[in-house]
């Protein structure tokens, strides 16, 4: 959010693409989504105002072969198991860590 404001994205319309999955499964991530876009969520550390920017999600087909997908997929295991499993050895993320990425937890 901070970095987006920075940038001048503030009451911007930002497209979130998601995988899509199937009907029932789509509907309720696009639920969850808008859930914590109005605010209606508590991460209990840090209120965030997401309504700041006008988050649209956007489901592509897997077969779309999109490449921001493709690398979400290849840095989404590694970036969760480092955090479920802090003490496990993890090479992918250690070369991660290394690129400086930042990352966001939500509880």
């Amino acid at each position: 959010m901070t970095y987006l404001s920075s940038r001048g994205e503030t009451g911007k319309r930002l497209h979130v693409l998601l995988e899509a999955r199937g009907k029932i499964e789509d509907a309720q991530l696009e639920l969850e989504f808008r859930r914590i876009c109005a605010n209606q969520c508590d991460w209990y550390y840090k209120a965030m105002d997401f309504q700041k920017m006008k988050f649209e999600p956007v489901f592509v087909p897997k077969a779309s072969n999109s490449t921001g997908l493709q690398i979400a997929d290849l840095l989404a295991r590694p970036l969760a198991l480092q955090y479920l499993r802090p003490t496990q050895s993890n090479k992918t993320y250690e070369i991660l860590k290394s690129k400086e990425l930042n990352r966001k937890v939500f509880p």
